[in-house]
């Protein structure tokens, strides 16, 4: 990472929303990308696996999701305060990054030791047969966070470029990986494999990005590299408390994006909770595209909102880029369920055909929300969190409480669930706020 002087003070942050849409377009393109590998992951390991390996590989990877919210609420609280430029100089992030990488690399050590003793418990908790699998989960969430935060700070600088690289690479290997693994013979424990291992080779790829394209001379030339002065490296516990708020919005994100698929595995029989998986990821191509915007969203917003600028203007471009993937994707959804889940998984699943057009408008709405919830997080609002908490909580309690037996049921409720979200955060959105003091150089 390219190292700034060190000075008694940081500078003003700089104006956000320079980058213009052409940013969130470029990490929307990112993202859509890692999406189209995704659906060629989906459609590859359902088949090979079928569809009761698949709805085991599923529920994993719902439960990472949900477990992984440490990651994106560090990646929120990284790029916001890169973005303010709270986190002290370059030479400081490089010192940070060095440290917080150490940490990490031991915590999944431990990790990785705790899922293997614990194996059993852990596929009994996930209801899942693949005792390794549910082991992974641990150690994956680990380096998550670590991947998360390298990609916060890189944002942060305005290196989106980097940052959509890396998503496309970790889809990609996500997907060689574990199918490497399955043809090796471990099944869906080594397609859940390649998901911690892809991550682990793009942490250490950007670890090793030079960053100092523009950097005066004597930069650091990487995110973690080292130089003849170490500067001091910013305390773990001050950027820990910045996320605090974060990992309880975005916790409360995950569990309304996966916990159907989890509660579904409890309420019908595997072949047609491997078909809602399967239908559920396909609807979910919107929300995706959403994470990719968001890596825009937070650092504009947040250096606008730190200048003392509006930065509604941010959040609009961002939901008008997320528009333009979604209006087509329910439109082919509307009117051809059974062929997209025909060509994306094969035609065992079309058995949740009815229900992929309500999920898709469920997820759409999910997207929406989601990029708010960022937007607000940049900008310091948290009276959104309590009633977005009432909706989340709500969801499994609706799910499990209407004894539904029919996949379109279950779409019709989480659609419900995620109106209700929408509102949630849309009220504090439209309320209209003081803008923020300048930051003093």
């Amino acid at each position: 990472m390219r190292r700034l002087p060190v000075a008694p003070a940081a500078p003003a942050p700089a104006v956000a929303g320079d980058s213009g849409a052409g940013a969130a377009a470029g990490l929307a393109a990112a993202q859509l990308a890692a999406n189209g590998i995704a659906v060629i992951f989906t459609a590859i390991f359902a088949r090979v696996l079928g569809r009761a390996d698949y709805g085991v590989l599923a529920a994993a990877l719902s439960t990472f999701l949900i477990l992984s919210v440490p990651g994106y609420a560090l990646q929120v609280a990284v790029s916001r305060a890169v973005g303010a430029r709270r986190l002290g100089a370059r030479g400081e992030l490089g010192a940070t990054l060095r440290r917080w990488t150490l940490r990490l690399g031991l915590a999944t050590l431990t990790l990785v030791l705790v899922g293997a003793l614990f194996r059993g418990p852990l596929a009994e908790l996930l209801n899942v047969d693949a005792q390794w699998a549910a082991a992974a989960t641990l150690p994956t969430v680990t380096l998550w966070v670590l991947l998360s935060v390298m990609r916060g700070v890189l944002a942060g600088l305005g290196e989106y470029r980097v940052v959509g690289i890396s998503i496309v690479g970790e889809a990609a290997g996500r997907l060689l990986l574990g199918l490497a693994l399955v043809v090796a013979g471990l099944g869906t424990t080594g397609a859940y494999l390649g998901t911690p291992l892809a991550m682990a080779m793009a942490a250490l790829v950007l670890s090793r990005v030079p960053a100092a394209r523009r950097a005066p001379r004597g930069a650091v030339p990487a995110l973690t590299g080292g130089g003849a002065h170490t500067p001091a490296a910013v305390p773990l516990r001050s950027v820990l408390r910045d996320a605090v708020v974060p990992i309880g919005a975005l916790a409360l994100i995950a569990v309304l994006q996966n916990v159907d698929v989890i509660v579904v595995r409890h309420q019908v029989a595997e072949v047609q909770a491997g078909a809602y998986a399967a239908a559920a990821v396909a609807a979910k191509v919107v929300v995706w595209t959403a994470v990719g915007v968001a890596l825009y969203v937070i650092p504009e917003a947040a250096g606008r909102s730190a200048a003392g600028r509006g930065a509604r203007p941010v959040l609009l471009r961002a939901s008008a880029v997320v528009a333009a993937v979604a209006a087509p994707t329910l439109l082919v959804m509307a009117l051809a369920p059974e062929l997209v889940l025909r060509l994306g998984f094969g035609p065992s699943y079309e058995l949740a055909a009815a229900a992929l057009p309500l999920l898709g408008i469920a997820m759409s709405v999910l997207a929406l929300t989601y990029l708010t919830v960022n937007y607000l997080l940049a900008v310091g609002s948290t009276r959104f969190l309590a009633p977005l908490a009432i909706v989340a909580l709500a969801e499994p309690v609706l799910l499990l409480a209407g004894s539904l037996d029919r996949l379109t049921s279950f779409a019709a409720v989480v659609l419900l669930v995620q109106l209700a979200a929408a509102g949630a955060v849309l009220v504090p959105t439209l309320r209209r706020a003081p803008a923020a003091a300048p930051a003093r150089a």
